[in-house]
């Protein structure tokens, strides 16, 4: 056993009950690290190309990191992967709460899932025991209601959760993971994978940290995030989802309005985290050992009936299933948030799903006829709720969109695919390329969609308050938002590598104000070994690398690397329509500058022979 990690590996057969401890040697783990490096290195060593997203052959893996479960602020974090059953490609997804200190702390440092059960089970992990427990008598329950059981019948509260509800069982393609009730592994429908392998829970209970070199070295660090309270103030305070006051640091066009399609919402200011507070928020809650509180609690009595235990919007959702679907109505969105958390669905994923069938509807390509007599208009509340339900249960036109709006599109055919705004399968997050052009290039590259966690915002280098954090990463001077220069792309490389997938593989939250220097001073005084920014930064590449290689295995190409049409041409109303659109010969040229510096093939992606054997990954070729 060494230092911040347990040393062992859980490895679980669903189809033959078979269970398995491994104990990798401290090379796996100094290579690897943890969270996304070790989902990278088990997609790319042990699923076999090709294989069904939703089959057998598919393997689900939940990881934690060397600092999850240390109580310091930000560290209860897991990365959840398997290939993607939305994008036929690598998926990765975060998540926090109390499950991954918990599971740290009950002797495993990740789960490997394979095969599928014959019926419905759960896991039940306690201590290093490990036991796969019928779970027929849960299927169908909404997440709270399987929390609730399964802590009665092993009668323990402190029991926390990784569980599906019906949108997982069902396998919607953007079902998520829910850790807890307010805290998803929302992209990629990793919550579809583990519904396909007949697994609806993970429930852990663990009394045994693991041992750090330097435990007095966290106080201080807890002690120096008390200090930096200014830097997460405003999270506490408003949790995540800008207010009023924070909105004029955005750029105009960035929220996304009626499918990415407009630039003016004069309701926004119904719907920001500051609306929240003042109407419906009862308290703030947050995850383990973590001082900043970020999760709201709402509570709702009508017209809808909102239970608190599923937290409250957060930024993603307000602007997916309110702004993007036209719709101002708070309570509303409160109700549309606990339907995705008690029933395991990506809001993001939802959301621009069903502003994509709104834009289709509106357009004539989809008509009531299709839509069960549904106003599917943009605006239309009870609408997006009544269309939620039914993507849970794949029934009328939900059948049809819990597909994504991809597979969607090629359904409905008569050119519904521009109407769908999605990279690789996978819906875009809540910010648009024509404001932040570094995010545009992040939506591209990712090997696993239009993910804006692993990614550069581009306000973080344009505004001199925002330029601080990044200073140790070289980044001196303000570039434009709209800047696709190679001094930007060098900078969202940075920021992808150095904090964004960091952090991922380290399993600690991107809201807390650490960066590269003290990841690197983190993880000394967890180990023990005698590290850096650069061992750091070569892992983070080791990891994206291996990602690269997985998809590219899978058959994608650099053409896969693109954005929707519509972000290459300008908003169509307010004040953004005024402005630039995206430009197509700008992007590509900063696609190839981000190909050239990763030490992948400038025109194809494909990473050089020499890049793997640099990163120790040569058994990993395309």
């Amino acid at each position: 056993m060494f230092y911040g990690y347990n040393g062992r590996i859980l490895r679980v057969d669903l189809s033959s009950k078979a269970v398995t401890v491994e104990e990798p040697d401290e090379l796996f783990y100094r290579r690897y690290l943890g969270g996304a490096g070790f989902v990278s290195y088990f997609l790319v060593k042990e699923v076999v190309p090709r294989v069904d997203p939703l089959g057998p052959e598919n393997k689900l893996i939940f990881a934690v990191g060397p600092l999850t479960g240390i109580p310091v602020s930000g560290s209860s974090r897991s990365c959840i992967g398997a290939k993607s059953p939305l994008s036929n490609g690598y998926g990765k997804s975060e998540a926090g709460g109390f499950w991954p200190a918990e599971f740290k702390h009950a002797g495993y440092d990740a789960i490997v899932i394979e095969g599928k059960a014959q019926s419905p089970v759960y896991l039940w992990i306690k201590d290093g025991e490990v036991n796969i427990r019928d779970a027929s008598h849960l299927w169908g329950m909404l997440t709270k209601e399987t929390e609730e059981t399964i802590r009665g019948e092993l009668g323990d509260k402190g029991i926390r959760l990784a569980s599906i509800g019906p949108g997982g069982e069902n396998m919607v393609r953007f079902a998520c993971i829910m850790s807890g009730l307010k805290s998803a592994a929302g992209r990629g429908g990793m919550g579809a994978v583990m519904g396909s392998k007949n697994l609806k829970a993970i429930a852990v209970r663990g009394t045994k940290p693991p041992q750090v070199a330097q435990p007095e070295r966290f106080k201080e660090f807890r002690k120096w995030v008390l200090e930096d309270e200014p830097r997460w103030r405003s999270l506490h305070e408003f949790g995540n989802g800008p207010a009023p006051q924070m909105v004029g640091g955005i750029p105009s066009g960035n929220v996304p309005i009626h499918n990415f399609r407009d630039g003016e919402f004069p309701e926004m200011s119904q719907i920001t985290a500051d609306a929240i507070k003042d109407t419906i928020r009862i308290g703030m809650e947050g995850c383990f050992g973590c001082v900043v509180r970020c999760k709201k609690l709402v509570k709702v009595d009508e017209p809808y009936t909102v239970d608190p235990a599923y937290g409250g919007p957060e930024y993603e959702t307000l602007a997916a299933l309110g702004s993007n679907c036209g719709v101002s109505d708070l309570k509303a969105l409160a109700k549309a948030n606990e339907i995705c958390n008690a029933n395991s669905l990506d809001t993001i994923s939802a959301g621009v799903t069903i502003s994509f069938a709104m834009e289709c509807f509106e357009n004539g390509l989809l008509t009531k006829k299709d839509t069960d007599g549904i106003e599917l208009k943009f605006g239309n509340a009870e609408a997006m709720l009544k269309v939620l339900e039914l993507i849970v249960k794949r029934e009328g036109i939900g059948a049809l969109l819990a597909e994504g709006s991809k597979r969607a599109a090629a359904k409905i055919g008569k050119g519904a695919e521009r109407f769908a705004i999605q990279v690789k399968g996978v819906e875009a997050a809540m910010h648009d390329p024509r404001a932040k052009a570094g995010i545009g290039l992040g939506y591209a590259v990712n090997p696993h969609g239009a993910d804006h966690g692993v990614n550069l915002h581009d306000t973080m280098v344009a505004f001199e308050p925002f330029l601080n954090s990044m200073k140790p990463l070289g980044i001196l001077e303000t570039l434009p938002v709209d800047d696709l220069s190679p001094s930007k792309v060098s900078i969202f490389k940075h920021q992808m590598l150095l904090n964004r997938l960091l952090a991922d593989t380290l399993s600690i939250c991107h809201f807390l104000p650490f960066g590269p220097d003290r990841y690197a001073e983190m993880m000394r005084a967890v180990t023990g070994w005698n590290t850096g920014v650069v061992e750091l930064l070569k892992a983070s590449e080791r990891v994206l690398t291996l990602a690269r290689v997985f998809n590219m295995r899978e058959g994608f190409t650099a053409a896969d690397d693109n954005l929707p049409e519509r972000f290459f041409h300008p908003h169509a109303t307010g004040p953004a329509s005024k402005k630039e659109p995206f430009d197509r010969q700008k992007f590509e040229k900063a696609k190839g500058n981000f190909y050239n510096s990763m030490g992948w093939d400038r025109k194809t992606g494909i990473p050089t022979q020499e890049k793997l054997e640099e990163l120790d990954i040569s058994w990993a070729g395309v």
